[in-house]
């Protein structure tokens, strides 16, 4: 017995299927979000989220931007528009030609690299170089380790009352001036301090380290570890403050002591911040603390203390040769620039932000 196929119905479309379930009284199927493919809120087709308009963006982080434009003023007036002076580098600048130094600028005679051939032949350029480098090698090794270890001693006091006036009593340096910081040492120092005093009453001869040209550099540095080492660890310990205490417990759990604790998850939490700061401080290393030695210079001598911003603030002001001291400037801020972008690199290579990503 012979049966003929009934002829294939075609698909029934969408629209069609739902009607025929809402004839049958079941209820209708809703699309869930992201069945058909495609994340919501995104472009069709190429799978990027919608760029907004700027006119939206601005009127969505208007407050931010209207807090952030005091200090953009300020970085722009003065750390950008001054930059457009270093043209005086290539010039014989005579700020005498007219009552306003931009029409004096434009009147003086250029010279083209002269200034910097001057440089080059100095030999007072070379020594004020020589001294900057020895700093910034004396202050990296004793002064930058010092806030670490001064941060994890105060995290690691129970009392908050205790920690708190620790904190404070090593901050407190951080708000005085030069002129304190080294008229206190001359006090304890000097010729006529506490110290020699103490020992001229014993007999012994006394001393002045302040005008002592060997120790001139670790008396410099005593001072800016004195002066500054507080804000460091104010750094140090905002970055401690967000490690979580279960990586302490669960470290404690498996037997480790305090040092392991401390090598294994303390400092691995200060790595980014110590990272950043080491590029910050490699970038400024040309800039040993201009106002602390210029104060202290006639004491020891030009040949201990001339360092590159006295050398400049000298040429420039002094003897009112604005070239030669701009194509000094010049000269620190390429090398520092220089400083910054290689330590950065370093950074990354070793896993770290640094000062901006990759």
């Amino acid at each position: 017995m012979s049966h003929s196929a009934a002829p294939d119905a075609p698909p029934a479309e969408d629209g069609d299927q739902d009607r025929t379930a809402e004839a049958a009284g079941a209820p209708r199927a809703r699309a869930l979000p992201g069945a058909s493919g495609r994340k919501p809120g995104r472009e069709k087709g190429n799978g990027k989220e919608p760029k907004l308009g700027w006119r939206i963006r601005l009127r969505r982080d208007r407050t931010l931007i209207l807090m952030t434009l005091p200090a953009l003023l300020l970085v722009l007036v003065f750390n950008y528009i001054p930059i457009l002076g270093n043209v005086v580098a290539f010039q014989d600048y005579d700020p005498y030609l007219s009552d306003n130094g931009f029409v004096a600028m434009v009147q003086s005679p250029w010279v083209g690299f002269d200034q910097f051939q001057r440089i080059f032949s100095d030999s007072a350029f070379w020594a004020a170089a020589r001294n900057t480098l020895v700093l910034f090698l004396l202050q990296l090794v004793l002064y930058f380790p010092l806030p670490i270890v001064l941060a994890l001693l105060i995290n690691s006091v129970i009392r908050p009352r205790v920690r708190a006036v620790a904190q404070a009593v090593m901050y407190l340096p951080h708000f005085f001036s030069w002129v304190l910081v080294v008229t206190v040492f001359q006090q304890i120092f000097g010729g006529a301090g506490i110290i020699a005093q103490t020992l001229r009453q014993h007999g012994v001869e006394g001393f002045d380290l302040m005008t002592d040209p060997g120790i001139f550099k670790f008396l410099v540095t005593a001072e800016g570890v004195w002066k500054d080492a507080g804000w460091g660890i104010i750094v140090f310990l905002a970055a401690l403050a967000s490690v979580n205490h279960e990586l302490y417990e669960a470290a404690a759990m498996d037997g480790a002591g305090r040092r392991r604790r401390m090598w294994h998850v303390t400092l691995p939490a200060l790595r980014p911040v110590i990272a950043l700061l080491l590029v910050l401080r490699v970038g400024d290393a040309l800039t040993v603390g201009f106002e602390q030695i210029l104060l202290q210079r006639d004491a020891v001598g030009r040949d201990a203390a001339e360092v590159l911003d006295t050398f400049v603030w000298w040429s420039g002001i002094r003897n009112q040769d604005f070239g030669y001291a701009a194509a000094a400037g010049l000269i620190k801020g390429v090398i520092g620039l220089g400083l910054v972008l290689t330590a950065n690199k370093v950074a990354h290579l070793m896993g770290e932000q640094g000062v901006y990503k990759k």
